[in-house]
């Protein structure tokens, strides 16, 4: 893992992930045949970017809520193949790239949790982890209600 100075600069990373992660799924979005997979993927962006406040307001001193609970894991997307985002990206390809992305995110936030000394910003990654699993979890429900329609 990529070593940090200081604090501000793994909040500096986190952020430009979150970023990241908010321009993905505007692009998925903008591509999804599905209506109402363009709103999940819109909603999912503005998570992302909920993401990111959360992570300025910890840098800028700001208190900030904790998970409450634990996320199932279906463990859906720990058995798919990896796929490479596309233009023309298939939507069960589109559900694959998400839960990967996703699962990615869940391991970043838990890992950066374990690095930190302080326990208000162990408690914020650890929280955006469990809401990058969420997200993941909405992904393998999805990926299974798709694969039981036909």
């Amino acid at each position: 893992m990529k070593q940090w100075n200081n604090i501000d600069d793994v909040l500096d990373f986190a952020i430009n992930e979150e970023e990241a992660a908010a321009a993905f799924y505007t692009s998925l979005a903008k591509r999804a045949d599905h209506p109402s997979m363009r709103e999940v993927f819109e909603g999912f962006a503005l998570e992302e970017k909920g993401h990111k406040a959360k992570l300025q307001a910890v840098k800028a001193g700001e208190d900030v809520v904790g998970a409450k609970d634990q996320v199932l894991d279906l463990k859906v997307g720990d058995y798919l193949v990896d796929v490479e985002p596309s233009p023309d990206l298939s939507y069960q390809d589109a559900l694959i790239v998400a839960m990967k992305k996703e699962k990615a995110a869940f391991k970043l936030y838990q890992d950066l949790a374990a690095l930190v000394q302080d326990d208000k910003i162990k408690k914020v990654f650890l929280a955006l982890a469990q809401e990058e699993a969420k997200h993941k979890l909405r992904f393998e429900v999805e990926y299974d209600d798709l694969l039981t329609e036909d």
